[in-house]
C-alpha cells in the first residue's frame, strides 16, 4: 500500500508535459505513492462553465496534497466566447482556479526558494571595478500572502450604487465621482491583520530554521499607508519574538532595483500577494528564470505544489517538447519536504545541480536560444532529455551510497 496519495493536476499547456516528468523523478528516488488525477482548468472551463469543479475539491480535501501543473487564464471577453455554446450568456464568469484553490482552502502562505545553481549559465553576473565578471549566490526564499491583497478578486466595473456611495466617504475619491459607471473599474486590496501576522510569522520561522541572516518586508508604505502599513506593522510586531533576526523594510519599487545590485545580501523577503508576486518573478530571474521557479502554497490542512509558469501554449503541442521540466521537478522536491521525505528531496536538487554543473545537457531557455521546433536542431534537449540527465544523476548518486561506484 502506498505510503503517500497525491491529487495531480497538470492543468493546461505544458503542464500536462511537466508533471509526468517529475513523477518519473519522484518514482526514481523511491517515493511511494499513489497519484490520483484531478481536472482543472481551460478545458472544465469551457466543456463546464467552471474550471475548478467540485470533484476537484473533493480529492484535495480528502488527500490534503496535491502537485500542480499549470494553467491558461484569458481576460473575461475571450473567456466568455470559449465557452461552449450551450454555457453562454449564462452567467458563467471564470475565476482562475489556481488562486480559487488558495482561497477555498486558505494556502495563504506562499513560498517560492529563488537559488542559484552553479554553472546555470542564466544566472545574474555583474562586472567587477577592475575588469572581469563576478557571479554572487542569489539564495532567497520570498514569502507571499497568498489569498488576500489584489487577488482577493473584489472588483468592479461600473460599480452599484451602494459601492460608489461609500467610496465617496473617503475625500480621495471626490476626482472619480463623475465618473460614468460603464467607464470606472475598481479593484479592493485587502489586507487583514490575522493574515499579515501569518506570512510574516512563517517568513521568520523559515529564516531562524535554515540561517537566514534576515527578513524584508517588501511594501510601499509610503503610498499605500493603510495597507502596506498593516503588513509592515505586522512585521514589526513578529519580528520581536526574533530578536536574533534583523527586519529590513523595501519598498517593492526599490527592491526590484537593488535585487540586480547586491542580490547576494538578501535572505527571506516577505510581502503581500501582487508584491510577493512580482518580486518572486524578478528574483527568480536571476536564478534561470521560470524554468527554475519552484513554488508551494501552503495552508493548515492542505498543501499545493507548483511551478510558477505558466501554461505557455505555443509550446504545448511540439512533439517532442521542449520545455524545461526543472521548475515542476524543484516543486515535487519541495512537496517531499512538506510529507517529511526530507532525504529524497535532498536527492533530487543534488541531482539538479549535478546536471547544471556538468552542462551538458541543457534546455532552450538555459541556451539563450528561441523555443521552438527548431531548438532541438540547435542542441536544446527536450524535456524528457532533461529528465533522463536527473535520473542519470540519481542513479549515480544512489550507487555511490551503496559503495557500487
Amino acid at each position: 500500500m502506498a505510503k503517500h496519495t497525491i491529487v495531480t493536476m497538470p492543468g493546461d499547456g505544458i503542464g500536462n508535459q511537466v508533471l509526468p516528468e517529475a513523477i518519473r523523478v519522484l518514482d526514481a528516488v523511491g517515493f511511494e505513492a499513489e497519484y490520483v488525477h484531478a481536472d482543472i482548468g481551460w478545458e472544465c472551463w469551457i466543456k463546464e462553465g467552471n474550471a475548478l469543479p467540485e470533484r476537484t475539491l473533493e480529492l484535495l480535501r480528502r488527500h490534503k496534497v496535491g502537485l500542480f501543473g499549470a494553467i491558461t487564464s484569458k481576460p473575461k471577453k475571450e473567456a466568455e466566447a470559449e465557452l461552449t455554446p450551450a454555457l453562454r450568456g449564462k452567467g458563467h464568469q471564470y475565476f482562475s482556479p489556481v488562486v480559487a484553490v488558495r482561497q477555498k482552502f486558505n494556502l495563504d502562505v506562499c513560498t517560492r526558494p529563488c537559488l542559484s545553481f552553479p554553472g546555470n549559465p542564466l544566472n545574474f553576473i555583474r562586472k567587477k571595478p577592475a575588469g572581469g565578471f563576478e557571479e554572487p549566490k542569489v539564495d532567497v526564499v520570498v514569502f507571499r500572502q497568498n489569498t488576500e491583497g489584489l487577488y482577493a478578486g473584489v472588483e468592479w466595473t461600473n460599480p452599484p450604487q451602494a459601492v460608489r456611495d461609500a467610496l465617496s466617504t473617503n475625500t480621495k475619491f471626490k476626482p472619480f465621482e463623475k465618473v460614468a459607471g460603464e467607464d470606472l473599474a475598481i479593484s479592493v486590496r485587502i489586507i487583514t491583520r490575522p493574515a499579515a501576522r501569518r506570512i510574516c510569522e512563517a517568513a521568520f520561522q523559515h529564516a531562524r530554521k535554515f540561517g537566514y541572516k534576515s527578513v524584508t518586508i517588501c511594501e510601499k508604505p509610503n503610498v499605500l499607508r493603510e495597507t502596506s502599513g498593516m503588513m509592515e506593522d505586522a512585521a514589526k510586531e513578529v519580528q520581536k519574538q526574533y530578536g536574533d533576526i534583523p527586519l529590513w523594510s523595501t519598498n517593492i519599487d526599490a527592491q526590484t532595483m537593488w535585487l540586480t545590485k547586491n542580490p547576494e545580501d538578501y535572505g527571506v523577503i516577505v510581502a503581500s500577494n501582487l508584491f510577493g508576486d512580482v518580486i518572486s518573478d524578478a528574483f527568480a530571474g536571476l536564478v534561470g528564470g521560470l524554468g527554475f521557479a519552484a513554488s508551494g502554497n501552503l495552508g493548515e490542512e492542505v498543501a499545493v505544489f507548483e511551478p510558477t509558469h505558466g501554461s505557455a501554449p505555443k509550446y504545448a503541442e511540439l512533439d517532442p517538447p521542449i520545455v524545461n521540466p526543472i521548475a515542476m521537478v524543484l516543486s515535487a522536491a519541495m512537496m517531499l519536504d512538506h510529507v517529511g521525505e526530507n532525504a529524497q528531496a535532498e536527492q533530487i536538487r543534488a541531482a539538479i545541480a549535478a546536471v547544471v554543473a556538468e552542462g551538458k545537457v541543457r534546455s532552450y531557455d538555459m541556451l539563450r536560444i528561441p523555443g521552438g521546433p527548431q531548438s532541438l536542431a540547435q542542441g536544446a534537449a527536450s524535456t524528457m532529455q532533461m529528465t533522463d540527465a536527473i535520473l542519470a544523476q540519481l542513479g549515480s548518486h544512489v550507487e555511490a551510497a551503496v559503495g557500487v561506484v
